[in-house]
């Protein structure tokens, strides 16, 4: 089997691989036992932050990998980055076709974008408090505040005006239907009192859109918590159903 590049370290008792991919940093960390078939699960955005649910998983045998995209929003440039990276997963590591996408924030925005259209490379999708209409966040066109520095940004990453970002519609809201057809596992953990990216018009549109597309998710909702902390204190609600549609 090919070695990993890059620095070798610990991350939190698991060997990790920090190398340069594509101009980014990108990380692989190992399991101590791994399962057949090296399974994974993809870190979207902030590596290391609330990670009960990546250090369980790599528990569990599962490969954590992750590749910067910050400041892309989940454009055009992400997804391309994500394609070159998945090859290497797949075609120089041997990584299994299929692994579980996880988009925490505006992480969600990536996983939903490259996602949905690559649903044979896709086993099931976590998100926590993601965005999922960047009209929501980072732009702040609807109830939320939105984030002017990073709306400038997002803008330059869609090739977008003001104008014609309130008409977008190349969101994850919009990008639900494949998602439903291929039968994707999905679930979404969510505080209801998120006061930067607002439930109502994020999880809950996607929501309602998927059920109206004849799928559904697992939705877990933490009453009256706000955008941090994500996860849960015990993640294994969330491992669980990760695993379960993993290895289905």
């Amino acid at each position: 089997m090919k070695p990993f590049p890059g620095i070798t370290d610990l991350y939190n008792g698991y060997t990790r691989h920090t190398f340069d991919f594509d101009g980014a940093k990108a990380i692989i960390v190992e399991p101590k036992m791994p399962r057949p078939g090296r399974l994974w699960i993809w870190r979207a955005r902030f590596f290391d932050a609330f990670p009960s649910v990546d250090i369980a998983m790599l528990g569990e045998g599962f490969y954590l990998v992750h590749v910067d995209i910050a400041d892309l929003y989940g454009g055009p440039a992400a997804q391309k980055r994500w394609d070159k990276f998945y090859a290497l997963l797949v075609e120089e590591f041997d990584f299994a076709r299929r692994g579980i996408l996880e988009g925490f924030s505006r992480g969600g925005l990536p996983v939903y974008n490259w996602g949905s259209r690559n649903t044979d490379k896709v086993a099931a999708i976590y998100a926590d408090n993601p965005v999922c209409d960047i009209r929501s966040w980072p732009l702040g066109l609807m109830s939320g505040p939105g984030s002017e520095d990073d709306a400038k940004k997002c803008l330059a990453a869609y090739g977008l005006s003001r104008d014609e970002s309130k008409n977008f519609a190349d969101n994850p809201i919009d990008r639900l239907k494949p998602l439903v057809d291929a039968k994707i596992p999905i679930i979404h953990v969510c505080g209801d009192a998120d006061e930067i990216v607002p439930y109502p018009e994020n999880t809950g549109v996607l929501l309602e859109r998927i059920r109206a597309l004849g799928g559904d998710i697992k939705l877990i909702i933490k009453p009256g918590l706000k955008h941090h902390p994500h996860s849960l204190e015990n993640p294994a609600p969330i491992v669980e159903f990760l695993i379960q549609n993993m290895l289905h």
